[in-house]
């Protein structure tokens, strides 16, 4: 039995690597100081919020009563 050969040549694939093109693209623009200040304090802004959320966000985490006993209303006081 004979191997099986593709109708189409694929030479073209191996070719694409060596392709070069002669228009350069323009130089990246640096930031302004003002862009990287405003991106260091976005960036420490949701820092800081997720902080806060796992600070505020740990007591109720946490397995246990802490107060000891059992809570009671301030209406149930009067009865």
């Amino acid at each position: 039995m004979s191997p099986r050969r593709e109708a189409v040549p694929f030479a073209f694939v191996a070719e694409n690597d060596d392709f070069r093109s002669n228009v350069t693209p323009p130089p990246r623009e640096r930031p302004t100081a003002s862009q990287l200040v405003g991106r260091t304090l976005l960036g420490l802004t949701l820092v800081a919020g997720l902080v806060g959320a796992l600070v505020f966000g740990m007591p109720s985490l946490q397995s246990g009563d802490a107060s000891g006993g059992r809570q009671q209303s301030e209406a149930s006081d009067g009865r």
